[in-house]
């Protein structure tokens, strides 16, 4: 069901619309917390590792789809706002064109470059068979997970949450039965981990596109939309470039820091993923309500009402400072038992560098929320500048305190660099969201 966000209470507004995108990226999660748990219970450490040292690479792929979901998710929210609906289907067929052609050149690219990559962040010889093996599986089932990503944009900018959730409830759902299927019935190591995300991203991929297409047939628009077109290509790429980059940097940051990581050691790295993995379930969530405030804000933006952006910043900081409240207790209280989720008989090094990660980083859920919802905002707006500079910002910070302060505390030291990263950042962010146009 399409929703316009540019009517209604904002808090009323926002908390229908994110509250399904939240637990759509929780079940989205699912499938890495999936493959990590089967790796770790019913494989062993090593395989666990492997699995988490993949997954820094596939961050990167992970980004372009982030950045084309965001790039056709906005500006097709401006211009249904706008009730432009010509323009607002060219604007899909255009993103979905585009996104075809970024998706073969990446799929060649990581193809080929897949072992140099895992060599470059000194993979331990331990999981180096493993972690190419799920990385090679994993990059050819990214067109399913590109194709889906800018489905799922085009439902969120058409104020529609609801359908991405209930996909992603199944196929996650779907995923974690099929792990243990090939894993524990078949015995096919971590490369049944791989099959099974890749068979249910699938499934979801074929649904959403088909579900988007129904859709849109269902607008009628004033004349016969084109399929392509370069001014919009363009008001598209302005928006994904960015956050392409953005993202891309940041995993290019991920893979430096897991680098510095891999020197101490496979159990480290295990404990390291487990609770990586547990962070990003995080992070993501709170990323994906705030692109839900981007579709809220560039909906507003297109229908001429820029004063419902600052009650919407309002609430939707308090919305995920609530969220953010029984997460950090768990986190905190439960740390230990939620790094054991991941491995039956975990190292002293393993659990010990999982909870101090988690011990460290949780409290500053608070201050890095309120940051995602005002960079939400900037990117609605199309004040890519400045998002973009409170986002190195906070990568610089870290890979750098990351590098130095392991030479001097260890591991504890690379945990330390969140904190730092974020709280910074976020200042930034606050100040360029107090200077737009809507104040």
């Amino acid at each position: 069901m399409n929703r316009d966000l540019t009517t209604g209470k904002p808090e009323t507004v926002l908390w229908n619309f994110c509250v399904p995108l939240f637990g759509s990226i929780i079940f989205q999660q699912l499938y890495n917390i999936a493959d990590s748990f089967v790796a770790g219970k019913l494989i062993g450490e090593n395989a666990l590792a492997a699995v988490g040292n993949s997954y820094e690479i596939t961050l990167i792929f992970i980004a372009f789809a982030f950045g084309c979901n965001i790039g056709c998710s906005v500006i097709v929210s401006q211009l249904f706002g706008a009730r432009e609906y010509k323009n607002m289907k060219t604007a899909v067929t255009t993103s979905m064109i585009a996104s075809a052609v970024l998706c073969a050149v990446l799929v060649t690219a990581g193809v080929l470059g897949g072992s140099w990559l895992l060599r470059v962040i000194r993979t331990p010889e331990a999981i180096f068979a493993d972690s190419k093996l799920y990385l090679d599986i994993y990059i050819w089932g990214f067109p399913f997970l590109l194709f889906y990503n800018v489905s799922t944009g085009i439902f969120s900018a058409l104020g529609d949450s609801r359908t991405p959730f209930f996909f992603l409830a199944a196929s996650s759902t779907a995923n974690i039965a099929v792990d243990i299927l090939f894993v524990a019935a078949f015995h096919m190591g971590v490369a049944g981990v791989a099959w099974a995300t890749f068979l249910c991203q699938g499934v979801s991929c074929v649904l959403a596109v088909t579900v988007v297409g129904k859709r849109l047939s269902g607008i009628c628009a004033e004349e016969k939309a084109p399929l392509f077109s370069s001014r919009l290509f363009r008001r598209i790429a302005m928006i994904a470039v960015p956050s392409i980059l953005q993202q891309s940097f940041i995993s290019v940051g991920n893979i430096v820091i897991q680098g510095v990581i891999n020197g101490f050691g496979a159990g480290v790295i295990a404990g390291y993923a487990a609770a990586v993995k547990l962070n990003n379930l995080v992070i993501t969530s709170l990323t994906t309500l705030a692109n839900g405030v981007s579709n809220y804000t560039a909906q507003n933006l297109g229908a001429g009402i820029p004063s419902r952006v600052k009650e919407g910043f309002r609430a939707a900081a308090k919305m995920v400072w609530i969220l953010c409240v029984p997460i950090v207790l768990l986190y905190l209280l439960g740390n230990s038992r939620l790094i054991c989720i991941f491995m039956d008989d975990p190292s002293g090094s393993a659990l010990e560098s999982g909870t101090r990660f988690l011990s460290v980083v949780t409290p500053f859920y608070f201050i890095v929320s309120v940051k995602l919802v005002a960079d939400g905002i900037l990117r609605g707006a199309g004040m890519m500048k400045q998002f973009m500079a409170s986002t190195f910002t906070d990568l610089i910070l870290r890979v750098v305190l990351a590098v130095v302060l392991s030479r001097q505390f260890g591991s504890v030291g690379i945990w330390c660099a969140w904190p730092v990263g974020w709280s910074i950042a976020t200042v930034l962010s606050i100040l360029f969201y107090r200077k737009g146009s809507w104040k």
